[in-house]
């Protein structure tokens, strides 16, 4: 690691060490090494010797005096192991034995599986009770598991985490950090989750635009006129007509993102710039929390939405489509709505296809009002738990912690793919990538100094994205088209470009958050929601494609209400009073 990062690793361990100290009988100089040689190692950390009571230190990057093993539930997306060197493994790798010699944390897999099939294998785990030691749940499987009492208590294990994670909780109002609390006990690690993730960007070929002589498009209409250009104008000049306007979802994806299932992809862009929240429970006109997927906004999106799948102006494939990043990948593609994260998947496939594809990002559609709104994640989604019974629950802790520190070190620099990485869930500020790029853009064109960079919940930007930046991006610094970038490095270009190009529209004035009122299941929602999903996902999609009349949004309005909703509508209701 960059000296920087080494220093501010110390430091971080130090601001912990003081904090959880008797007072003034230690110096202030004595390292967590010595800390550690000076007591009894326990379960729970270093105790003291003191005449007085046994007093823990929670050390965030302790290292165990015997080795501990903590297997884990990992997702890996595909062909990723193929990019291992040769002998490595998911058990053992970089990374792996890095934490292995640092923490004396053995890291091991439980069992692995593609992302694409996470869900179920959790399902199962927790049906058979085949837990891992520690795995990554929603908030829906941390319910069931809790309900269940598979799982440990997390409240004193927690108390290891870096302060970086206890600020990233905070910065929500202590929400994240409440959905993982439960009786009044911690059962689990939240995630923090920045809001600017959640946003459905509009990606679009800008040198297909230019090449054709077409405006940004910023409303629907326009939206329409382009995407019909992009098909019928030969945007790709190879003589076929084998271009697609917009793309839609695939079979693994869902159409909008919804309070219990954030999804970063869909058309949600389009239902939300005719002010339609489908998925959501928002404020009706009535001022009282209504499901905004029974609203009649959603009606007239669902027609729209019909239309433009008659005339192939979105993909005809919708919903059916095996991979929608394959044909994005190929060059064939000139819109679709993804978040900053697109610049992973599918954007580094296409640049290596095509290093001319200039995909620019942007805060469109816009509303009537001219408002870029966008329906935001909640502050915690993913959550880090223990089987129940496991002797060292803390060490779960230590190895986000280790993530949290390291991780960007062996994702970038030794080129592990993030999927390698186990236990990594996101501990951010609410609004953490509008700051990097204010941060980054603010020495790059304002003038600022290099240190402004150096912020302790994002360790990785003084000590290696600024280098980075410097090494994929072209002068002048304020043109952001695909020339002015090092497309040669498809390793270091992702991470740069997303956190410039891919936050253009989270720093757009247009912006409009809005949140769902709940993210929580009620009573009701247990044993109904699945169903109640599944009809609004067959209905709507049947109306889109012309399966179904328009008119079966007025009969699904119906059906719902009578199947729970209207239960289920008066339980929030009650929430949100």
């Amino acid at each position: 690691m960059a000296r920087k990062g080494l220093i501010l690793l110390l430091a971080i361990i130090f601001i912990v060490m003081s904090a959880c100290s008797s007072g003034g009988n230690e110096s202030a100089n004595t390292s967590s090494k010595d800390s550690s040689n000076s007591g009894t190692k326990t379960n729970s950390g270093t105790k003291t010797n003191s005449g007085e009571a046994d007093k823990v230190s929670y050390d965030p990057l302790g290292k165990y005096d015997e080795l501990v093993t903590l297997s884990t539930g990992i997702c890996v997306d595909p062909g990723a192991s193929k990019n291992l060197p040769a002998g490595d493994s998911l058990s053992d790798n970089a990374y792996t034995r890095a934490a292995k010699k640092d923490l004396n944390l053995q890291l091991d897999e439980h069992w692995s599986v593609s992302c694409n099939n996470l869900d179920q294998k959790i399902s199962l785990s927790i049906a058979s009770n085949d837990l891992p030691d520690a795995m990554i749940v929603n908030r829906v499987q941390l319910r069931k598991l809790v309900e269940a009492g598979q799982i440990a208590d997390m409240t004193e294990a927690i108390k290891y985490a870096l302060p970086l994670s206890h600020d990233a909780w905070e910065s929500s109002n202590g929400t994240a950090l409440a959905a993982a609390t439960f009786d009044g006990k911690i059962m689990a690690i939240p995630s923090s989750n920045h809001a600017d993730g959640s946003l459905r960007n509009l990606w679009i070929r800008q040198d297909w635009l230019d090449k054709l002589g077409l405006e940004l498009p910023e409303t629907l209409e326009q939206l329409e006129i382009v995407a019909k250009a992009f098909i019928e104008q030969d945007p790709d000049g190879n003589g076929e007509a084998d271009t697609l306007g917009i793309m839609g979802m695939d079979v693994n994806d869902t159409l909008y993102s919804t309070f219990l299932d954030p999804s970063d992809k869909g058309l949600g862009s389009i239902f939300y710039a005719k002010d339609s929240f489908p998925g959501y429970w928002i404020e009706a006109s009535d001022g009282k929390a209504t499901y905004g997927s029974i609203l009649p906004e959603t009606k007239e999106t669902l027609s729209l939405l019909r239309d433009w799948y008659n005339e192939g102006i979105i993909d005809k494939q919708l919903g059916i489509r095996k991979d929608a990043n394959e044909p994005i990948s190929a060059g064939k593609v000139g819109i679709f709505f993804q978040s900053l994260w697109a610049v992973y998947t599918p954007l580094t496939d296409a640049w290596r296809n095509d290093p001319t594809a200039n995909w620019q990002s942007y805060a469109l559609p816009l509303a009537a009002d001219g408002k870029w709104n966008q329906a935001v994640n909640a502050a915690a989604n993913d959550f880090i738990v223990v089987r129940k019974g496991y002797k060292q629950p803390e060490a779960a802790v230590k190895a986000l912690n280790y993530r949290l520190v390291y991780g960007d070190v062996y994702e970038f620099e030794h080129g592990l793919d993030s999927s390698h990485i186990p236990l990594r869930i996101d501990t951010q500020q609410r609004y953490q990538m509008k700051q990097i790029a204010e941060l980054i853009e603010g020495v790059s064109l304002g003038g600022k100094a290099k240190e402004t960079l150096d912020v302790p919940w994002e360790p990785s930007l003084f000590a290696q994205d600024y280098g980075h930046y410097l090494n994929v991006k072209k002068e002048p610094y304020d043109k952001y088209d695909i020339e002015y970038w090092n497309t040669d490095d498809l390793v270091q270009l992702p991470r740069i470009y997303g956190r410039v190009v891919g936050t253009r529209p989270i720093r757009d004035p247009n912006r409009n958050d809005v949140a769902s009122l709940v993210y929580e299941q009620t009573p009701t929602m247990t044993d109904k929601w699945a169903n109640l999903m599944k009809l609004e996902t067959e209905t709507f999609l049947k109306i889109i494609m012309g399966a179904a009349p328009l008119d079966a949004f007025d009969t699904f309005v119906e059906d719902w209400k009578k199947q729970g909703g209207d239960q289920i509508t008066t339980e929030v209701r009650d929430i949100v009073k």
